[in-house]
């Protein structure tokens, strides 16, 4: 039985714990599983940061995330009526746990229970047009009404409108900055009104952290992991939303797709994910028929790990040879883990602990799909 199945929860201390460590200098989801792997928990990944890092070939310090910067970022969730959840703990998103590297810990603002509703991604375009703006807020508003909850990014246009029109049934608001920097300033309401009502905001990012263009990608990867399918309403040929759905792709989502007009660029997108095999969408029965056998079937549930006290083997340092030969069989371009260890013939574990080492060092790339790459000094 997994952890999350037991009701296994964080306590106060390890959730301080998972926040530093995940606030500190080049610990990302990947790192921070790995981290725990190999020291069993985020409390003592904390204390063997400066000693990993040396061994990775930083010879400056690596900034660790302070007990009174955890608590301060804490007591702004709390100001905020918001709360973290763990990725083993029972109230984090079952769907979430499967995205490629899903985040060790999330900020909720809004009602829990939206979570547990079978979900359906709407996105599209910002500068929509207007019937495309009326097809997703029908689209949004009569899932709501067959009992599924709409997840979204708080976007401009298609977004905005997805989530107006299921405020309520519900509607989950991924934001790309913290949760208390909702972004755009224009919905700014809209964003209140969904954690008031039946809804939730959700975030990887820290309290106090104003989005980036390089952040909205990371909270793409959220929507189209949270959900069963993903539709998309407008999109341009380059656009947020088909990064968003060639992601719900590679979890094996179904991805839905509004046919428009050739000669409307917001078009052009959605246009060619259906000649790639989307589903055609032009009614809500399109969605809800697809989806429907889907809401009962099993799925695994992905990593369940809480720190602390896992028992893992334990390994001596590498030394600089294993090193050094792994060092020189990557370069910058991307190469996958699996290849890696057959060339370089070390245990995988030896070779994961080596990765871990030069990633906090700040000498490692992560992609997705398992690959990697060196970053050149």
């Amino acid at each position: 039985m997994n952890d999350a199945k037991k009701g296994i929860r964080l306590s106060d201390r390890q959730r301080l714990a998972w926040l530093r460590l995940l606030r500190s200098e080049n610990v990302g989801p990947a790192t921070f599983r790995d981290l725990i792997a190999h020291c069993g928990s985020a409390a003592d990944a904390l204390e063997m940061l400066p000693e990993l890092v040396r061994r990775g070939g930083r010879h400056r310090p690596i900034r660790i995330a302070s007990l009174d910067d955890a608590e301060r970022e804490m007591e702004a969730a709390i100001r905020m009526g918001a709360y973290f959840v763990g990725i083993g703990e029972p109230d984090f998103p079952r769907y979430l746990r499967q995205c490629d590297n899903p985040p060790p810990l999330v900020a909720i603002k809004g009602n829990p229970d939206v979570f547990r509703l079978p979900p359906v991604a709407i996105v599209g375009a910002r500068n929509a047009s207007l019937v495309g703006l009326k097809f997703a807020r029908m689209l949004a508003r009569e899932l709501g009404q067959a009992g599924f909850a709409v997840i979204s990014g708080l976007a401009r246009g298609i977004d905005t409108a997805a989530h107006e029109a299921s405020l309520d049934h519900g509607t989950v608001a991924v934001m790309a900055g913290g949760l208390d920097m909702p972004y755009p300033p224009e919905n700014i309401e809209l964003y209140g009104e969904i954690s008031r009502r039946h809804g939730a905001a959700i975030s990887e990012m820290p309290f106090g952290w104003e989005p980036r263009a390089r952040d909205f990608p990371r909270r793409n990867r959220i929507i189209a992991a949270l959900s069963l399918g993903l539709v998309v309403v407008e999109a341009a040929e380059r656009s947020g939303s088909l990064i968003s759905a060639r992601l719900a792709g590679e979890l094996g989502r179904q991805v839905f797709a509004v046919p428009g007009s050739p000669f409307d660029p917001r078009a052009k997108g959605t246009n060619n994910l259906l000649k790639n095999g989307a589903t055609v969408t032009t009614c809500t029965q399109d969605v809800i028929e697809a989806l429907t056998p889907l809401v009962d079937q099993p799925m695994s549930d992905g990593p369940g790990f809480l720190a602390p006290e896992m028992e893992f083997p334990s390994l001596n340092p590498p030394n600089e040879t294993d090193r050094d030969r792994v060092v020189n069989l990557l370069s910058p371009v991307p190469t996958e883990i699996d290849d890696l260890i057959r060339a370089s013939r070390l245990h995988p574990s030896m070779i994961m602990l080596i990765l871990l080492e030069l990633d906090l060092a700040g000498r490692l790339q992560r992609h997705s799909g398992g690959y990697i790459s060196l970053i050149e000094p």
